[in-house]
């Protein structure tokens, strides 16, 4: 039997699949279980310096799997205390998400975790959160205003709507359609650039582009330039 997560790496880049096609990839404690323990493996691994987020089958992933919601710990699938929003911020390894097909409620949540998304044209997207009665907790209410704005954010999980592709990428959800076929070539090729990377100066980057998600444009900027000064500093004899 397969497993319910697959996890490949090659050249310093990880790719984790999702890999419960016959339920969409749809979340029960198993492939959680799974998945957490893939972005812990990829958070420690010296080798990697970027990771894939991708599905199986038609759908990248479908949510949470309503027939193990009352019956299995899908909140804390590991016994560990962590969530996934927990398990996401402690891998600082750059995530893309390659969005292959249909990425719904919980399963666009996980893509909103990720650095960014490129997507097949056979993808879409939508927040069902208030359709299906389960409240967000891993970042849809923050994450996805943050993606496409208030307004459309606030259409999207009313009225839980889908978004094409098409919209996607006209509305910033996503950077890149491509064809199907070409989506893992190309967050590979992606991948590969920022392996290619000086690290030290990307993992800055990365901090220094979320450190504005809880300050001022004033604040972000000194921050900037403090730690500027610091790798300069760093490196004078």
């Amino acid at each position: 039997m397969e497993k319910p997560v697959l996890l490949e790496v090659d050249d310093g880049i990880a790719v984790i699949t999702l890999n419960r096609p016959e339920r969409r990839n749809a979340m029960n404690q198993e492939l959680l279980v799974h998945l957490y323990r893939s972005l812990d493996k990829v958070a420690v691994a010296g080798d990697v310096r970027a990771a894939i987020l991708t599905g199986n089958g038609k759908s990248f992933c479908s949510g949470i799997d309503l027939q193990a919601i009352l019956t299995e710990n899908l909140f804390d699938p590991l016994g560990d205390g962590r969530d996934f929003p927990d398990v996401r911020r402690a891998c600082r390894k750059p995530l893309i998400g390659a969005v292959n097909g249909h990425a719904i409620t919980g399963g666009l949540e996980l893509a909103l975790n990720c650095d960014f998304l490129i997507a097949s044209d056979r993808a879409s997207f939508r927040d069902t959160h208030a359709r299906v009665g389960i409240h967000p907790g891993w970042g849809m209410t923050q994450l996805l205003q943050q993606a496409v704005g208030q307004g459309l954010a606030r259409q999207m999980s009313f009225c839980c709507q889908p978004l094409s592709p098409d919209q996607a990428l006209r509305c910033g959800l996503v950077n890149e359609v491509v064809p199907h076929e070409e989506l893992l070539p190309r967050a590979r090729q992606l991948a590969r650039e920022i392996a290619a990377a000086n690290q030290e100066v990307l993992a800055g980057i990365q901090r220094l582009i979320e450190y504005r998600n809880t300050a001022t444009l004033e604040e972000s900027l000194a921050e900037e330039r403090r730690s500027f000064l610091d790798y300069v500093h760093g490196r004078m004899p």
